[in-house]
């Protein structure tokens, strides 16, 4: 039965033709499963993800294979972007049975939930070690036949420490605090190759952040050189489009050399504000080239027809991974001639052996060409040509928090570059969130071709997008944006606050699951708690009110001991910490001066909060505050006590 064709995923519409008999999450399936007394495979992957394609063809499209799900097992598919809730839960499973995690996500339950066996990716032979597919699924028929006690034991104990978060929150973080969460990142710092750890590297965006604010705070050096290096490594790499612009999902080595190729929303949408903040910081001329090609690719590639953006750009076309993106010196040659071939060759890294897979190589820019006009010429050529590759699948689906930060970064970047046409989008993408997710306060997490999805928004929803709404306020100066903010951030502190501290993932009125999930760690996003201490404080800042205030030091003392522990899971939440100890500042722009509006916001004050509007804009922080002598003035404010005004760019 084809249950999966009307669904709003993306992901689910690329199984509605299988032949495996998939249900969607949610009671109808389990209830099923509770009536054939069957157990659940649950399967749990995205649009973008190669290895889930990879399974999906091995095995659900095999008719042995199928026809054995079929009949021992209630099957059901997830996409993990749209039910982060239900993945969440069952990937903390998995890492804990396994030791490892990852995606696609197979993980074997009871009718009720509640999880004895699970994994990620299995081959439909065995290899490397691992059973055949086949194998683990004739195993688990078998024990869920013969050996029901032990499920039942093995799933308790699993129950019990799904329930147990360990979490308990540890006071909020000093100076001192974040001084050594700096200095342990410096010792995880890959002096050679820029960035944090080894292999695989994932751009750390939040991470950078901190050290960012980090070095304004305190003039630390080699807080802002760590910056410096993985930015420009990053950037000069394989993992970023050198053509295109954007930045795939990360590094499979340790020299930014080699992409695993998926372009995801988030990534790009966080690394855009980075790369903007960097610039403004530090003066970089390619902060600022890197942060502009960014938020093109963001409008060219991903934006919708509706005005959102989409989730994701796929890794894979023509059957390989980055098919789309890698070239071969005949190619380059074939497409620039001999001359201009053999400098390309040399400018951007591509040998006859390659870098990638297949004699094909990643693009690199390690130096700025020192010709940019013939860089420009041979750019749009090479630009042509891959136009006419077969393009990867994109993920259509609109997902709410994923906009949110593109709206804040748009936002900004639009205002600071001098470009309105970024700062437009912001504002459309704003007002498709508030016209399609949003109905009687509650928030809905995803949507495509303009229709809401049922999926519920969590934690991370409500708080990025209540900041992004108070990012589209600071530049169009119109209060109803403080208005709806206001909706989600009370929401916030009605419905998902833990009374023993922090905060839940999920509303204590959505959908019950086997848990309520509680995740502090700061991955490739934010957590819904750090998120929350950057919302209420942008919210604080405008309204003045200290229940905001304080939400956003709950927020951080939720998080407080992971930042101490391992900072590099906590980034997002230091961000906040250091926002926090700069007050931070409260800037309003009364007036019409465009020149003094981005010199505001391009204050690198860590969190500043800027508003430009006219006098008698209905919004707290404007209280009392008036142009002077009829020139645009500027108030900077911190706990709502404010500097005199200043009308030029000098006094600012």
């Amino acid at each position: 039965m084809n249950r999966l064709a009307s669904a709003t995923s993306p992901y689910l519409q690329q199984h509605a033709d299988n032949p495996v008999d998939w249900w969607e999450w949610g009671p109808e399936a389990l209830e099923v499963a509770r009536t054939l007394d069957r157990p659940i495979l649950l399967s749990v992957g995205y649009a973008a993800c190669h290895w889930c394609h990879v399974m999906a063809h091995e095995s659900f499209e095999d008719p042995a294979t199928v026809a054995f799900m079929n009949e021992h097992f209630v099957n059901i598919k997830v996409d993990r972007e749209e039910r982060p809730d239900v993945d969440a839960i069952y990937m903390r499973a998995t890492q804990a049975m396994t030791g490892q995690g990852g995606w696609p996500m197979t993980c074997v339950m009871t009718p009720d939930g509640v999880p004895f066996f699970a994994g990620t990716y299995f081959p439909p032979e065995p290899r490397g070690g691992h059973p055949a597919f086949t194998q683990v699924l004739q195993a688990l028929a078998d024990a869920w036949r013969e050996r029901r006690d032990e499920i039942d034991q093995a799933g308790e104990q699993v129950r019990e420490y799904l329930a147990d978060t360990g979490i308990a929150p540890g006071g909020n973080l000093t100076p001192e605090h974040l001084n050594a969460a700096a200095t342990t990142l410096g010792k995880d710092f890959d002096e050679e190759a820029a960035g944090f750890g080894a292999a695989p590297k994932f751009p750390p965006s939040m991470v950078l952040e901190f050290l960012l604010r980090h070095a304004e705070r305190t003039g630390d050096d080699t807080a802002l050189t760590m910056v410096d290096r993985t930015c420009e490594a990053m950037a000069r790499g394989g993992m970023y489009d050198q053509l295109g612009g954007g930045f795939a999902r990360y590094s499979v080595d340790r020299y930014w050399r080699v992409p695993h190729f998926e372009k995801m929303l988030y990534d790009n949408a966080l690394l855009l504000r980075l790369y903007t903040h960097w610039w403004r910081q530090t003066g970089s001329e390619l902060g600022e080239r890197i942060a502009r090609e960014s938020a093109r690719f963001l409008l060219d590639e991903l934006r919708t027809a509706e005005g959102g953006f989409a989730s994701a750009l796929d890794a894979d076309s023509d059957g390989h991974e980055g098919t789309y993106y890698v070239w071969n010196p005949n190619q380059l040659m074939r497409t620039l001639g001999a001359v201009d071939g053999a400098w390309a060759l040399g400018l951007l890294g591509v040998t006859a052996a390659g870098t990638f897979e297949r004699g094909f190589s990643t693009l690199q820019l390690p130096a700025d060409p020192d010709d940019p006009e013939r860089w420009g010429r041979a750019r749009r050529a090479l630009l042509d040509v891959r136009a006419e590759r077969t393009r990867p699948a994109r993920d259509d689906k609109v997902v709410a928090s994923w906009n949110a930060l593109t709206i804040t970064a748009l936002a900004e970047a639009g205002v600071l570059f001098g470009e309105p046409g970024f700062t437009d989008a912001a504002v459309r993408a704003a007002t498709l969130l508030w016209d399609v997710h949003i109905a009687d306060g509650r928030l809905v997490r995803t949507s495509r071709d303009g229709v809401a999805s049922r999926n519920a928004g969590v934690l991370d929803d409500y708080a990025l997008v209540a900041e992004a709404f108070v990012s589209v306020l600071g530049v169009t100066g119109d209060a109803v944006w403080l208005e709806r903010a206001v909706v989600l951030g009370d929401r916030i502190l009605e419905h998902f606050a833990d009374p023993e501290g922090g905060w839940f993932d999920t509303a204590d009125d959505a959908e019950q699951l086997l848990v309520r999930p509680k995740d502090i760690s700061d991955n490739v996003t934010p957590s819904g708690t750090s998120a929350v201490a950057h919302a209420m404080l942008a919210l604080a800042a405008v309204t003045g009110e200290d229940r905001y205030r304080d939400a956003a030091e709950l927020s951080v003392d939720a998080a407080g001991p992971l930042a101490r522990q391992v900072p590099r899971y906590a980034g997002w939440t230091l961000a906040a910490a250091e926002a926090l100890l700069a007050g931070p500042a409260e800037i309003a722009v009364v007036g019409e001066d465009d020149a003094l509006h981005r010199a505001a916001l391009g204050l690198p004050s860590p969190g500043a909060v800027v508003v430009r509007g006219e006098e008698g804009l209905s919004v707290p922080l404007f209280e009392a505050k008036t142009r002077v002598d009829g020139a645009t003035a500027v108030y900077i404010c911190r706990d709502h006590v404010c500097q005199r005004p200043v009308t030029s760019l000098q006094e600012l």
